[in-house]
């Protein structure tokens, strides 16, 4: 049940991301999901002891949420630059 959480926490993080940055390209929008998918359960997995079978604590979904939006963020800054024209 903890990996779904996380599964689901990351995918409503990166549809949000790709929301808040206007990204209409459906390539780029399953991107921020997957990142946000990817991240949320890595994050979960190691602020939880290694181990989801047992119940998710609040401090691996706070770490899960938090990387999470430090990962998109990132993406965002690196690989989403918006040229200005003059």
């Amino acid at each position: 049940m903890a990996l779904l959480v996380l599964i689901v926490l990351g995918a409503t993080l990166g549809w949000l991301a790709s929301i808040l940055a206007r990204t209409e390209a459906p390539g780029s929008i399953l991107r921020q999901v997957a990142l946000g998918m990817v991240v949320s359960v890595v994050a979960g997995e190691i602020a939880n002891d290694g181990t989801m079978i047992g119940s998710l604590s609040f401090l691996s979904l706070g770490v899960a949420l938090a990387a999470s939006g430090a990962a998109l963020v990132l993406y965002h800054a690196i690989f989403t630059r918006k040229r200005v024209k003059v």
